[in-house]
């Protein structure tokens, strides 16, 4: 089977021991996790775990399932990358003599649409949000520059292209039975 790159929301109550959950079952069918990222959704008293992983459609419907049947997550969804907004945020820490000695990094950081957060003497901290790819390319070029003193990124954050989170649908059914 092709492997495809697939990101999955979950929706949970908000209680101690649903990461380990989550990630077990990844663990357990052997899939490497490219990024997670977990934060309050929308609805209150419910988290949403953005996870995203290289499968194949039988294993991700796999995972999917087996996510289902943990007590605490409400509702698994998987997607590709077509059926989401997907934004991601990354800083990049630079160094503030090679950034004031050439001038195509400083047209680097504006040409990319990235923010200065803070310049000093020994170093500067660049921000950027925006796709993985934009995110990516700056960090290659900065490198290249030899400016690069630290980098971290925050792995993707996604919302359905959808009017409704998926789990309000599933939550207003729950209701209504």
């Amino acid at each position: 089977m092709e492997q495809k790159f697939y990101t999955l929301l979950v929706y949970s109550e908000n209680v101690a021991g649903v990461l380990t959950q989550v990630t077990a079952v990844f663990t357990r069918l052997q899939v490497n996790i490219e990024s997670l990222n977990v934060s309050a959704s929308s609805i209150e008293g419910i988290h949403k775990y953005t996870i995203t992983c290289w499968s194949d459609a039988n294993q991700i419907e796999r995972i999917t399932k087996q996510l289902e049947k943990k007590i605490d997550v409400i509702k698994a969804n998987y997607y590709i990358d077509e059926e989401l907004f997907i934004h991601e945020v990354a800083l990049y820490k630079i160094s503030t003599p090679v950034l004031l000695d050439n001038p195509e990094v400083s047209r680097t950081i504006r040409k990319h649409d990235a923010r200065m957060m803070e310049v000093n003497p020994t170093y500067s901290t660049v921000l950027l949000a925006g796709l993985t790819e934009d995110i990516a390319d700056l960090y290659h070029i900065l490198d290249g520059f030899k400016c690069l003193l630290q980098f971290t990124r925050s792995g993707q954050i996604a919302v359905t292209r959808s009017f409704d989170e998926p789990v309000s649908e599933f939550l207003k059914a729950q209701e209504n039975s």
